[in-house]
């Protein structure tokens, strides 16, 4: 989920459309929202935001302190206009990159993939089993061969596998993959994205690596 924060309603609406086009969930709050839910929020649900859009706010400065007190997800200040001052002063606050709008949400996706590229180390790929999980957007590897999927299934593969040896709840998967804000898509859409998921690891494992149990959840199992 990226989260975008902006005094204009207008803004936090056509970015969030934006990223929903690439298949990204977003969110947009204002400045006083945005200062309230990252000091209330929980742990698990922070780790479902990728990414920090900064825009039009007060105090916009002191933003990504109050950030990384809580995340490690980059942090990208939106820019109405060019300045040299404002840049340096950005960076100087502790933002990871400033961009000049306007800006194809595309280009704001690579520049997030590369700052999380220079920040994360080999150790962020976790091998269980047959499987090579990436925390980094790139697609898992298969008993050595890249496995293609769509986004939300990556997504969904990474979350069971960051939580593996526990069952997950649809709910936590649906936070996770849409973020925690989405209210117009139906949480049974996880049942199809599992499904889809699961017969592609199947073709590829020999057998079915995720387990399933009503009212429950999912857990992840491997050999």
């Amino acid at each position: 989920m990226i989260v975008i924060v902006d005094e204009r309603e207008a803004v936090k609406e056509g970015y969030t459309a934006w990223f929903d086009r690439e298949g990204v969930s977003a969110t947009g709050l204002s400045p006083h929202d945005f200062d309230t839910w990252v000091g209330g929020v929980s742990e698990p649900d922070l780790q479902a935001v990728e990414a920090f859009l900064l825009g039009e706010a007060r105090d916009r400065h002191n933003l990504p302190k109050l950030i990384r007190g809580r995340s490690k997800a980059p942090v990208i200040a939106l820019n109405d206009n060019k300045s040299l001052e404002e840049t340096l002063d950005l960076f100087a606050a502790g933002v990871d990159d400033v961009v000049r709008k306007p800006i194809h949400v595309r280009e704001i996706l690579a520049r997030i993939r590369a700052i999380r590229g220079r920040t994360q180390t080999s150790a962020d790929a976790t091998v269980v089993g047959d499987l090579k999980i990436f925390s980094d957007g790139r697609d898992p590897e298969v008993k050595g061969e890249v496995l293609p999927l769509p986004r939300r299934e990556r997504r969904i593969l990474e979350y069971l596998v960051a939580n593996r040896g526990c069952r997950v709840t649809k709910t936590q998967i649906y936070n996770y993959v849409y973020g925690l804000f989405s209210e117009d898509i139906d949480e049974n859409v996880v049942e199809s994205h599992v499904s889809k998921l699961r017969k592609r690891l199947r073709h590829r494992l020999g057998y079915d690596p995720i387990d399933s149990q009503r009212y429950l959840g999912y857990r992840l199992i491997y050999t």
